[in-house]
């Protein structure tokens, strides 16, 4: 087994137990050498749709990184972006998934700007 069917064997364990609250809006988070992308899915009736979507890739965020920011920096500015765009919304519990990804490092530094920004997991 290499390590991408390592992750995504975690990822679905971690959805199921997701999957096993009911009506509970998910913070997906997914990771890639070059970027960072978080979005908030809520599930209606056996079926997922995004709410609201953040990532590097953002102008507000891709100004920051050209500035040379390092990419842990940049993971919690997102954070701290999708947790304004949710409260926008009026969303604020979510279920983090982290997608199989450990939690350190720029997946850690999402999570906690989203908490700081008002999110609740």
């Amino acid at each position: 087994m290499n390590r991408r069917e390592m992750r995504q064997r975690r990822a679905r364990r971690g959805r199921l137990r997701i999957k096993a609250r009911s009506n509970v809006n998910r913070l997906t988070v997914h990771r890639t050498p070059g970027h960072v992308y978080a979005q908030i899915i809520q599930e209606e009736a056996g079926q997922s749709r995004v709410v609201v979507c953040a990532s590097t890739l953002d102008k507000e965020v891709k100004s920051l990184k050209a500035e040379g920011m390092d990419k842990k920096k940049l993971a919690g500015l997102v954070g701290k972006v999708i947790a304004q765009r949710a409260l926008g919304k009026d969303i604020k519990k979510v279920s983090f998934d982290r997608s199989g990804f450990r939690y350190h490092g720029r997946v850690r530094s999402l999570a906690d700007a989203a908490r700081e920004g008002g999110l609740e997991f």
